[in-house]
Parts: C-alpha cells; structure tokens; sequence
C-alpha cells in the first residue's frame, strides 16, 4: 500500500510536498485499510496533526496548493485542518473555495480533527493510538475462544480503532481479528 501512495503523491507529502520521513496515515473513519482512504504525510505534518492544540497555523498555508487535490482522503484531511483553524481568517476562504463531493464531505464531517479527550485512544503510557499504528503487547493475553495467547513483545500491525469505547482497538494476531484492551499495548514507533 505505501507504495501505491508514493506514487500518487510522487515521493511527496500530500500536504506540504516535503519529502522527509514520509509514512502512511490513516484518514479515520474506514473499516479495512486501503489507499483510498490514507494518505502520505512528512514528520513535521504528523508531528503538526499529533497535537492540534499547539499547531503552528503558518505550517498549514501550503495547504492552499494541496486543496485542490483530486484524492478524497487527502481533500478530507486538508478540509478538517482548514476548519479546525478557520479562526485565523485565511483558512476560512480556502474552505469557501473549496469545493468536495458529497459523500467525500460527509466523510470530512464524520471525525473532528480534534476530539474531546475522553473519546481518544491511548496506549498503556497515554500516547494517543491512530488507526492504521502499530503496537506491542506489554502482557501474556489469553484470547477468548481460540485456544492460543497473545505474547509479550507481539507486534500488531494496522490496528483499527473501536468507535464505541475508547480503551478498545482491534487487530490481528497470529491470523487471528482480536479486540484488545489499550492498557495492555504501547504504540510503537
């Protein structure tokens, strides 16, 4: 998948065009990871989204060029920081120019950029997990119904997150969908 997204973003970040450190991000909500609904972002674009409280609102101006962006996971991901920073006065008339398909802002309308902090998921050490992150086990688990347990030190890669309740995420382990509880697991870099 992630090189299917460097050729749509051609080596880039879908934001801000750097090309440093690039990796995946999910652009939450979706049921099965794909590159239709993440995208390729630089170090200082998800540094930027990991604290929207304390952005730099002058790093978002290169979102100007990347509006007008033909891909619905970037176009959503542009339009949730546009309006979650649409006080500034600029980032308002970039929204009003901004023109996104129905289905495509019903999408941009489905999870803020920045949620309350009681719907967050956090890792066992309280750092805020994503869909699509990988994490590590920090305990033996038992996994109900199959017979088999989780170890420590397992990774668990693309993991989803459960809309319900926030200490839930779900992955796969040892081919296995499981739902785990987040204070067993810690995200991994």
């Amino acid at each position: 998948m992630k090189e299917i997204l460097m050729q749509r973003a051609e080596n880039c970040c879908e934001l801000c065009k750097s090309p440093n450190q690039l990796e995946m991000v999910g652009v939450v909500p979706f049921e099965q990871a794909s590159a239709d609904n993440h995208i390729l972002l630089c170090v200082d674009c998800r540094e930027q989204l990991s604290s929207p409280s304390e952005m730099n609102v002058n790093h978002w101006r290169c979102l100007n060029d990347s509006m007008w962006n033909t891909n619905a996971p970037v176009q959503v991901m542009v339009w949730r920081i546009l309006d979650t920073i649409k006080e500034e006065g600029w980032p308002q008339d970039l929204l009003d120019m901004m023109y996104l398909e129905e289905d495509t802002l019903v999408w941009a309308n489905a999870e803020p950029l920045v949620k309350d902090a009681s719907t967050l998921h956090k890792d066992s050490n309280g750092v805020v997990l994503a869909p699509g992150d990988t994490v590590v086990l920090i305990k033996d688990l038992p996994v109900k119904g199959t017979g088999f347990i989780a170890k420590r030190g397992t990774a668990v890669r693309n993991i989803g997150l459960s809309h319900d309740d926030p200490t839930h995420i779900e992955g796969k382990v040892n081919g296995q969908h499981i739902v785990i509880l987040t204070q067993y697991v810690k995200k991994s870099k």
